[in-house]
């Protein structure tokens, strides 16, 4: 996975207006990425406390929501509001290259479906996206003077372009704020779960006190970081399990695991099975299901 992702401190909220005038404020930039899947990537579910928006500049794959798969292509743009479990897979042979935005202080109202995330394509307006977008990223990447607020001014022309364009009522309500210091931990362990995390480590990263640190992780959070750590690795060992051979050993390895035996024991009090009894009966159901559709389409072949 080629990334390249910029934090930014922005000072003032931005300003725009729903598609009924009304006007929207308090958003703030959080960060910028702009990525490239390689063919040894593959990501677990996971999720933020601010909404994201992932734009899809060229490739193709599949943006994943829990049970909901949404196959993704050039100029699509996906919104996730914020705590919503989300992942994305791109097609080795097309892969997928997009930009994300990290916006805290905005949680979106799709109507007239009642869900958290909206898939739109702009393939009509991409000029525009796409300019605004790369302005950001390379404002970000250079970081001239007064670059931070030029960032948070491209984000209000996006977010009105977003208004303007959808199809559907999009209302924008100010989100939770989130304390910075544990985001940034959390963030941190999102982003290298399967290095070597130590709680000094991750108090180093946030920039204050260890002991402050477990206290308002707990807070924010309702678990502390190290075992927030230890469910992300037993997360992605669910994908691994499911999706590949490798064995409890190589995977106990690749997620940062003491020994085996540490994984096997996690992973049992997380979620009251075994690593081998979870992947048999994940095979089984998939295996069940790829049964059920052929013979979904055999039948439907016979009614037509």
């Amino acid at each position: 996975m080629s990334t390249s992702r910029y934090d930014i401190d922005a000072r003032s909220p931005v300003r725009v207006r729903d598609r009924a005038g009304n006007s929207l404020s308090g958003a703030r930039l959080l960060y910028v990425t702009e990525a490239r899947f390689n063919t040894d990537w593959h990501s677990a579910l996971h999720s933020h406390p601010c909404t994201e928006l992932f734009y899809c500049v060229r490739g193709i794959g599949e943006f994943r929501m829990k049970d909901k798969v949404l196959p993704v292509g050039s100029d699509d743009l996906v919104i996730v509001n914020p705590n919503v479990e989300h992942t994305e897979s791109s097609i080795s042979s097309n892969p997928l290259e997009y930009i994300v935005l990290g916006v805290d202080g905005l949680d979106f109202t799709f109507s007239p479906d009642s869900q958290d995330y909206a898939l739109l394509n702009y393939r009509e307006g991409r000029s525009e996206i796409v300019f605004f977008l790369h302005t950001l990223v390379r404002e970000a990447g250079e970081q001239p003077r007064g670059w931070e607020d030029v960032c948070q001014h491209l984000l209000e022309v996006l977010l009105t372009l977003i208004v303007r364009h959808t199809h559907f009522t999009m209302q924008v309500e100010p989100a939770r704020r989130t304390n910075k210091e544990c985001a940034a931990a959390r963030r941190y362990i999102d982003e290298h779960f399967a290095e070597p995390i130590t709680l000094s480590l991750l108090a180093s990263v946030a920039h204050v006190n260890k002991y402050y640190l477990v206290h308002a992780f707990n807070k924010e959070y309702g678990i502390s970081p190290i075992n927030y750590l230890i469910e992300r690795r037993i997360r992605e060992s669910k994908y691994m399990l499911e999706n590949t051979d490798h064995t409890l050993s190589q995977i106990a390895h690749m997620l940062g695991f003491s020994s085996p035996s540490y994984f096997s024991q996690s992973f049992r009090r997380i979620t009251k099975q075994s690593p081998m009894e979870y992947r048999k009966k994940s095979r089984a159901a998939r295996a069940a299901n790829a049964a059920q559709q052929a013979a979904d389409g055999e039948e439907g072949e016979k009614q037509g």
